[in-house]
């Protein structure tokens, strides 16, 4: 299975909303709360190529996107074989 990894902040909906889609299907993800933190932030930002909203999340180190990009694959039925479960 792929590794996940996922920035996120309080009080984020959409946050939320791609959490709930991973544990749908099943994945272990590892979550950043960049909340308050300005160094996990800096991080999020450096490796997502300036993007600076949450989520941002990354499969096997390649970064996806954010909440709507996730959905996006999950809709054109390519999120799966990126996870592993396919």
């Amino acid at each position: 299975m792929a590794k996940v990894e996922i920035y996120t902040g309080m009080m984020c909906g959409f946050c939320s909303a791609a959490k709930r889609l991973l544990k749908e299907k099943g994945v272990d993800f590892e979550e950043t709360d960049v909340s308050f933190s300005s160094a996990k932030k800096q991080e999020m930002v450096s490796r997502a190529g300036g993007k600076t909203s949450v989520p941002q999340i990354f499969i096997d180190d390649e970064h996806v996107g954010g909440c709507d990009d996730l959905y996006a694959l999950e809709s054109a039925g390519q999120l799966d074989s990126k996870l592993g479960l396919a």
